[in-house]
This record gives structure tokens, C-alpha cells and sequence, in this order.
């Protein structure tokens, strides 16, 4: 074989592997279309549509844990009901509660830091779940009051301690276990998280008046004071 029909079959060959590239190429392409991209797309969808909505200290929503004057200025708590500082707020807020509860709406949104706090995701759950009879707020007060116990006790001993809580606050228990492994209920929490993480909560407890940032109260005059200054405003 002469030297340039050699070239000539090295050069031929190449063209068919750089056609072959050009095929594989063309096929992934339309891989991609017709197969990978839905899947991106629905994945999109999921992220931002599937999970639930979620609102800013300014926005109420149905499925939010009210109390107080529906008309009044919102009070948004972002709180992990293991968070000792979210106990002392808590103790503040009630001590307030007969001198601003007709001027204010309050909102609880979870915000557990499971990473300090081992049990505040089933606090937060079995807390919905209370909620899903109507005893929200019950619940709410039987966690924060013993707080400093349930805290102390092992993954399993605090399930059977907040079914105690259930029980005393009147909720049907085999609901509520039911309601615990219900996926909308999980959603519930990590969407009041999702929230709180777009408007710039880092910590607990988190308090938004009239979707204005405020300090942690150190007493209930601080409570009384910051909603009467609100006001006048």
C-alpha cells in the first residue's frame, strides 16, 4: 500500500469517527429533550410548586396557628418549642397577652434547629397534630410549660410523655397518630421553615410585628411596649 493511499484510509477513517461522534451526539441531544428535561422540569415544578407555598411575616395564611384580634397587627413568632430562649419568650408573651391581645394578631410558624435540638421536630410535630383537632394552642402551652422535663427524656420516652400531653388536652390519640405520618403534616413544618429561612430567620425565637424585625423581648413590658409603639406608628 502506497504511503498516500495509507493517509487516504487514515483520513477516512476519522471521518467516520468523528460521523459516529456527531450521531451519539444528535442522539443525546434528543435524550435530553424528550426524556431528561421532564424529568428536570417536573423536578423544578416539585421544588417550587409540590412542597407548598410559603409566606412572608407579612402574609397570613389559612394554615397558619392564630390567636387574638384577626384584625389586629400581625405578630409572627418563628420558635422551636425545645429552644429554652423560646420558653422565656413564651412566659413573656402570656404575661403580655390580656394587654395586647386586642391589638394584635398573633401567628406561631415553626422553626425547630433539630441539629441543637433533638426532640423539637416531634415537638413540632405532635404539636400539628394537635392542631388538626382544633387544640393547637393547648398543646402549645402544655410544651413550653414543661419544657425543662420533656426535654431531659430519650426519643422514645418523649413520644409517650407528649401522648400523656395529648391525652390531658382531650385529642383523640389514634387520630393523631394517624395525623403523625400523614406527609402534608411534615410539609406544614418544613414549609413555615422555608419561610422563615427566605426572610431571614437564623435563630430562635424570631419576632416579626407588623413584618418589622423586632428584639427579643426581655420582659412582658417589652412585649406591651414594642406593640403600643406599633401602634402608633
Amino acid at each position: 500500500m502506497s504511503k498516500r493511499e495509507e493517509q487516504r484510509k487514515i483520513r477516512e477513517q476519522k471521518q467516520k469517527e468523528a460521523a459516529a461522534r456527531q450521531k451519539r451526539q444528535q442522539f443525546m441531544t434528543k435524550l435530553a429533550m424528550y426524556v431528561l428535561a421532564p424529568l428536570v422540569l417536573a423536578a423544578v415544578v416539585y421544588t417550587y410548586l409540590g412542597q407548598g407555598e410559603v409566606y412572608s411575616p407579612v402574609e397570613i395564611s389559612e394554615t397558619d396557628h392564630t390567636r387574638g384580634n384577626p384584625n389586629g397587627l400581625p405578630l409572627v413568632v418563628y420558635a422551636d418549642f425545645q429552644c429554652p430562649a423560646c420558653a422565656n419568650e413564651y412566659q413573656h408573651m402570656t404575661q403580655a397577652w390580656n394587654r395586647i391581645s386586642s391589638d394584635v394578631q398573633l401567628v406561631f410558624r415553626h422553626f425547630p434547629l433539630s441539629n441543637a435540638h433533638p426532640h423539637a421536630w416531634t415537638a413540632a410535630s405532635y404539636a400539628e397534630a394537635a392542631g388538626r383537632q382544633g387544640k393547637f394552642w393547648e398543646m402549645y402551652d402544655a410544651l413550653f410549660v414543661n419544657q425543662s422535663y420533656w426535654s431531659t427524656l430519650s426519643p422514645a420516652a418523649v413520644e409517650m410523655e407528649f401522648d400523656g400531653y395529648l391525652t390531658l388536652i382531650g385529642v383523640d390519640l389514634e387520630q393523631a397518630h394517624l395525623d403523625l405520618e400523614d406527609e402534608t403534616l411534615t410539609q406544614k413544618i418544613r414549609n413555615d421553615q422555608r419561610g422563615g429561612n427566605r426572610s431571614g430567620v437564623r435563630s430562635t425565637p424570631t419576632l416579626f410585628l407588623d413584618g418589622k424585625l423586632m428584639p427579643i423581648p426581655r420582659s412582658a413590658r417589652d412585649i406591651i411596649n414594642m406593640v403600643a409603639e406599633a401602634k402608633e406608628a
